[in-house]
């Protein structure tokens, strides 16, 4: 029986012929909806792209449908039989580091996890602003508008001049943000979609008001 010991592996890997070949024994019996996409994994696998999360969007980006969590097992697997030797992890990027931050904690793999926590700890002001940047995520998403006070209480304890002019826009009209946190209504939709405004920015400098008088009166389907 031959061994599975991690250099023979590798050395598997790199004679087979294709991609799939150093795998097929050991990871076929049945079908996957995963299977058409398994050389483009191999191939970023080699290039040392090996976020289960990333590699999940770029299959998505070229036509993959199935879910994220078939991605992730099958990168466990290839993590398990061809780790790579890296000791001068690279950075992350900046639109990584981003994207982590803004996604719920609890859709982050390890990996990502474990990296995000050590960029807080060289830098303490990004912990802080990520956790009331959360925290006002969190009122706004749940409508929890009446806690918005103690939020707004517990910014100015910290060194964060951002959050600051922040805090005091909001408290410019505090009741207003209030009902926008709390109620389920918006004016968004209608903002949206306001016609009077479209023509109006058309029409700045190119025509008299008679002809503007004209186009209102269309869109709101009356007559001249």
């Amino acid at each position: 029986m031959a061994s599975t010991a991690y250099p023979q592996s590798r050395g598997r890997l790199a004679h087979a012929a294709t991609a799939d070949e150093p795998l097929v024994r050991r990871w076929t019996g049945r079908t996957s909806i995963l299977d058409p996409y398994k050389p483009y994994l191999h191939r970023r696998w080699a290039e040392r792209c090996t976020v289960a999360c990333r590699l999940f969007e770029e299959l998505r980006e070229r036509g993959y449908l199935g879910g994220e969590r078939v991605v992730k097992k099958y990168v466990q697997r290839l993590r398990e039989a061809f780790p790579h030797d890296d000791p001068s992890r690279k950075n992350p990027f900046t639109r990584d580091v981003t994207s982590w931050i803004t996604r719920r904690p609890d859709r982050l793999d390890d990996e990502q996890a474990q990296q995000l926590k050590k960029i807080f700890a060289h830098c303490p002001e990004l912990d802080r602003t990520v956790e009331h940047v959360r925290a006002f995520a969190e009122l706004m998403n749940n409508r929890q508008g009446r806690q918005l006070g103690q939020w707004i209480e517990h910014v100015p304890a910290d060194e964060l001049p951002a959050l600051h002019t922040f805090v005091n826009g909001l408290g410019q009209d505090v009741d207003a943000v209030v009902a926008g946190l709390s109620l389920r209504y918006s004016s968004g939709a209608v903002v949206g979609h306001n016609k009077i405004k479209m023509l109006k920015r058309q029409m700045f400098g190119r025509a008299n008001f008679d002809l503007f008088r004209k186009r209102v009166l269309l869109a709101a389907g009356g007559r001249s």
